[in-house]
């Protein structure tokens, strides 16, 4: 129960939002775009397909009032369109968006547009996310400790039937075992009642709203999650066998129950793990018929090598009698095929969810990934060194047995003399009580009487006789240099393992690297792509007025960039990058080919460091010299240019 409680506490201290899986690749109108027209609708494209409702997506006007119909529609693969109402005015319109991705983690943001010109807006986009708040971290609790007791229960059944089929000195491991399983229980509810607030509002009022339960039931996780449920019934009956009625059988009885056990406890974790794959990164992205199956193998290895290895524990420090060499040679046998399972699972995931070596260090994923990387090699060599000291243990075993076998003789003829005293003493207080020998002979004529006390003698005799064996037994085991090397070497490796296990849930709630950098590079050709096709353009001019701090750097923005009207923005701003509160900025428009100009423009300052014009007029195509004139003082002031092509 400590360890089980240690691996949740390490798990917890890290838990935080979930990252989503899904990412917005492009849009139609751009972010930031100036359309001329107000458009029919509003499209969005994901990385991967995602489950939309009524109110997933919204487009919402300066004043904040919706002007969607509210009914989202997948258009094509993964791009999904809401309709807009017609003759909307000219300004700032901000989309929102709030969806489910594929592996079910919640994905919400948002963006502007404008038609005709920028306006003021009184909808902020900050704080647009999901999977946050007192909901999201109440759901990261819920997740990490269903791993967590997954990890437990199985990995500590299997040790039990794998490592120590005698059934003797279990029931540490079993509280352990049973301890997993109510937390993935209760972890499997919890998670079923948030679920509905978690990929919505968000709000705790809403976890027992009926409606979104139901509606949770209809989703691909809703489903996940019952089956959960229903295996783990499964899974209750498995350990009332395993702990109730298997220790109490002949050998020969007990291996035929413990084939029996192994085929359908297999069946019962591979559902269980199942119940993860089929809801989360394995269901979605590339090859996910071959992803899922991996992804329940890989589970599978970590909670019999981590699980196994907290059992383990268990036993070498609260189990009544001691673990053998042989039991902990058995363990290392299967750890060894677990970290096999791992190392060729864990290949083919990388590999599907990286896509790249530049993944490794340039995304979270890939980061996250080297760190338990490194951390599966350092407790690889802890075990090779937990491997030695059973080795040790294994060569003075039979010396140890024989010694233990003669001196439990001495012990018992010890206890006898060490016992016997205390039936004087309880003789000698009936003597001082006024009873005489005598006395106590003619009450032993009672055959009741003396039935009952020779009864309590008995079993007097018999605990103390256990307690000092006990006692025994465990300064035997603590002396065994051996032992004690083994047991702290075995603490070590739960200790990396704990983190281990703290790094490997962060990866399920961590945007894939090959997503990550796809829907960098989608939205970079796709900001590419507007920018292109509007012509916009930004000329950014060092200046320096020669003035006391007259240095700094004046940026224009000219969109369309296109004969006719245009729509221009200055910004001034410091070496450092703040603003710059300059008096004056004035700019002016050359076509020297054709000896048109300078065309003078006075923008509208703003706010500090902003200057805006409309409607600037450039009659023709061609090679443009913009000039800017920047004042920093009465006295002081710079004139800059640049060329660019203009239509």
């Amino acid at each position: 129960m400590l360890l089980f409680l240690t691996v949740v506490g390490a798990l917890l201290a890290g838990a935080g939002p979930a990252s989503a899986h899904a990412a917005l690749t492009g849009s139609d109108p751009a972010q930031g775009a100036v359309v001329d027209k107000a458009p029919a609708q509003v499209s969005l494209t994901f990385s991967e397909q995602v489950s939309a409702s009524g109110d997933s997506l919204r487009v919402l006007d300066p004043k904040g009032a919706r002007v969607d119909t509210g009914k989202p529609s997948n258009v094509s693969g993964t791009t999904y369109a809401v309709k807009l109402h017609s003759g909307l005015p000219d300004g700032t319109y901000t989309v929102t968006y709030q969806v489910v991705s594929a592996d079910s983690h919640p994905v919400a943001g948002a963006y502007t547009f404008s038609i005709g010109s920028p306006s003021e807006t009184s909808v902020s986009v900050s704080g647009q996310g999901a999977g946050g708040g007192v909901v999201g971290g109440l759901y990261g609790v819920g997740r990490y400790v269903s791993y967590a007791g997954y990890i437990v229960m199985v990995g500590g059944a299997a040790f039990v039937l794998a490592c120590w089929p005698r059934g003797t000195g279990v029931r540490a491991v079993q509280r352990l075992v049973v301890s997993g399983w109510l937390a993935l229980t209760a972890a499997t509810l919890f998670l079923l009642l948030l679920r509905g607030s978690y990929t919505g509002s968000g709000k705790v009022g809403d976890v027992f709203d009926l409606d979104l339960l139901g509606q949770v039931l209809q989703t691909k996780t809703g489903a996940a999650l019952v089956s959960r449920l229903l295996l783990l019934a499964a899974a209750a009956l498995f350990i009332a066998v395993l702990f109730g009625a298997y220790d109490k059988r002949e050998d020969e009885e007990k291996r035929d129950l413990t084939f029996g056990l192994a085929i359908g406890g297999t069946v019962v974790a591979a559902g269980l793990a199942a119940s993860w794959a089929m809801a989360e990164h394995a269901s979605t992205g590339l090859q996910p018929g071959i992803a899922m199956p991996v992804d329940v193998l890989h589970l599978l290895a970590v909670a019999a090598w981590l699980g196994g290895l907290g059992a383990l524990l268990v036993a070498l420090y609260r189990s009544a009698t001691p673990v053998e060499a042989s039991t902990v040679r058995r363990f290392s046998q299967v750890a060894f095929g677990s970290v096999l399972t791992l190392v060729a699972t864990g290949v083919y995931q990388s590999w599907r969810q990286l896509g790249s070596w530049s993944a490794f260090t340039d995304t979270r994923y890939g980061q996250l990934l080297l760190a338990k990387i490194g951390l599966v090699a350092l407790l690889v060599g802890v075990a090779w060194i937990s491997r030695r000291w059973t080795g040790r243990l294994a060569e003075t075993g039979a010396a140890t047995s024989l010694a233990g076998s003669s001196g439990g003789e001495a012990a018992d003829s010890e206890d006898s003399k060490d016992l016997t005293p205390a039936v004087g003493v309880s003789e000698a207080a009936a003597g001082e009580a006024g009873e005489t020998p005598a006395d106590g002979a003619a009450d032993r004529k009672v055959p009741a009487a003396a039935a009952s006390g020779d009864g309590e003698r008995a079993a007097q005799l018999a605990r103390q006789r256990a307690a000092v064996q006990a006692a025994r037994q465990k300064r035997l085991r603590d002396a065994d240099p051996n032992r004690f090397g083994l047991r702290r070497s075995v603490l070590a490796e739960a200790g990396v393992a704990v983190v281990l296990l703290a790094v490997t849930t962060s990866l399920t709630s961590t945007e894939p690297g090959r997503t990550e950098q796809e829907a960098k590079a989608a939205t970079a050709a796709s900001t590419s792509s507007a920018s292109a096709s509007s012509g916009a353009l930004t000329l950014d001019m060092p200046f320096d007025t020669g003035g006391t701090d007259g240095q700094g750097v004046v940026s224009v923005d000219l969109d369309p960039a296109r004969t006719g009207a245009n729509e221009m923005h200055v910004y001034v701003t410091r070496p450092n990058g703040r603003a710059f509160d300059v008096p004056e900025v004035k700019v002016a428009f050359t076509l020297e080919a054709q000896k048109i100009g300078p065309l003078p423009v006075v923008p509208d300052h703003i706010t500090t460091g902003h200057w805006s014009a409309n409607g600037v007029q450039l009659p023709m195509a061609g090679e443009w010299k913009i000039a800017v004139t920047v004042r920093t003082s009465d006295i002081d002031q710079a004139t800059v240019s640049k060329n660019a092509q203009i239509g």
